[in-house]
C-alpha cells in the first residue's frame, strides 16, 4: 500500500479504487448523529463511509451524502447484509432495501456481514448475481477465517475482493493478513481502537510521545503500514479530524514490529466461529 494522504486509495483486484481511510458509523445514531459525523468526515476530506443494515442508520448515511453535494462517484459507500437475510433470495432482496434506504444507484462495496455456515455459499451466489447486475462495484465478506474462506473461493465463481475483520494491536492475525495478501484479496478492518481499550497501552503512548501524536493517530497509522484498510468511528468532529491527521509521520519497521508484538489474540467482538452463539445470547 503506498501512503500518501487523506485522499489516498488501494486497488481491488478487479481494478475498483478504494479510499484507505474510512468512516465507520457503527452505532451512530440515525438521524442527526450520523448525518453530523458524515459531515464532519466529508469536510475534513474523507471520502469512504462504511455502514450496514444491522447499524439500522442507512437513512441517515443516505440523506448526508445527498446534502453533501459532493459527487456520488468521489465517494466510496459500503454497506453489508445482515445475518436474518442471508440465503440466495434474502440476500437479492436485502441489497434492494439497502440501496432505497441509502436512495443510491449502486455500492462500491457489498460485504457479507458474518459468515452464517449453513447459507453461505448460497449468500455468495446472490452476491456474485449482485455483482454481475451493477448494483454494487466489489463484493466480499466479514469476520472470517480460512476455512469460511476456503468455502466461498471453493464454491464460487467470483473471487471476494475485499476481507474485513476485527483488527487491532490486541488481535493481528497475522495469517489472515497473509492469507489475504497471497490471494490478492484486500484486508480492511474493523475496531481499530479496539473500543478505547488499547489507548493507554505505555508502548504506544511512548510512541506517540515521540511523533507528537495521540495513541489512536499511533494506531491507525500502523494499520496503514500494515496494509489494511481502516475505518475508525466517531460522531465527534475533532477526533474525526485527528483520526485523518496521520500523513505526516512514518512508524519505523521495528516500531511497527513492536506494535505487532501486543498481539495476544484479543477480540472486543464475537469469534467467526462461534457468532451464532454470541448474538443469540444479546
Amino acid at each position: 500500500m503506498k501512503i500518501t494522504d487523506i485522499k489516498g486509495t488501494v486497488r481491488l483486484h478487479n481494478g475498483l479504487e478504494m479510499p484507505y481511510l474510512g468512516l465507520g458509523v457503527y452505532k451512530s445514531k440515525d438521524g442527526k448523529e450520523v448525518k453530523d459525523a458524515i459531515h464532519y468526515a466529508l469536510k475534513a476530506g474523507y471520502r469512504h463511509i462504511d455502514t450496514a443494515s444491522f447499524y439500522d442508520n442507512e437513512e441517515g448515511v443516505g440523506q448526508a451524502i445527498k446534502e453533501s453535494n459532493i459527487n456520488r462517484d468521489d465517494i466510496f459507500i459500503t454497506s453489508k447484509v445482515w445475518n436474518d437475510d442471508q440465503g440466495y433470495e434474502g440476500t437479492l432482496k436485502a441489497i434492494d432495501k439497502s440501496l432505497e434506504k441509502l436512495q443510491l444507484d449502486y455500492l462500491d462495496l457489498y460485504l457479507i456481514h458474518w459468515p452464517v455456515p449453513d447459507t453461505l455459499t448460497e449468500t455468495w451466489r446472490a452476491m456474485e448475481e449482485i455483482y454481475k447486475s451493477g448494483k454494487v462495484k466489489a463484493i466480499g465478506l466479514c469476520n472470517c477465517v480460512e476455512h469460511q474462506m476456503d468455502e466461498i473461493i471453493q464454491n464460487g465463481s467470483i473471487k471476494p475482493m475485499l476481507l474485513q475483520n476485527e483488527f487491532h494491536p490486541k488481535l493481528v492475525q497475522q495469517n489472515m493478513l497473509d492469507y489475504c495478501t497471497e490471494r490478492n484479496i484486500q484486508y480492511e478492518g474493523w475496531s481499530p481502537l479496539m473500543r478505547g481499550q488499547i489507548l493507554d497501552n505505555k508502548l504506544l503512548k511512548d510512541i506517540a510521545e515521540k511523533y507528537g501524536k495521540s495513541t489512536a493517530q499511533v494506531v491507525l497509522r500502523w494499520d496503514l503500514q500494515k496494509g489494511v484498510i481502516t475505518i475508525p468511528k466517531s460522531v465527534h468532529e475533532n477526533r474525526i479530524q485527528q483520526n485523518a491527521d496521520i500523513f505526516d509521520f512514518e512508524l519505523s519497521e521495528s516500531e511497527v514490529q513492536k506494535i505487532d508484538d501486543l498481539d495476544s489474540n484479543e477480540r472486543t467482538g464475537a469469534h467467526p466461529d462461534h457468532f451464532m452463539e454470541h448474538f443469540a445470547n444479546k
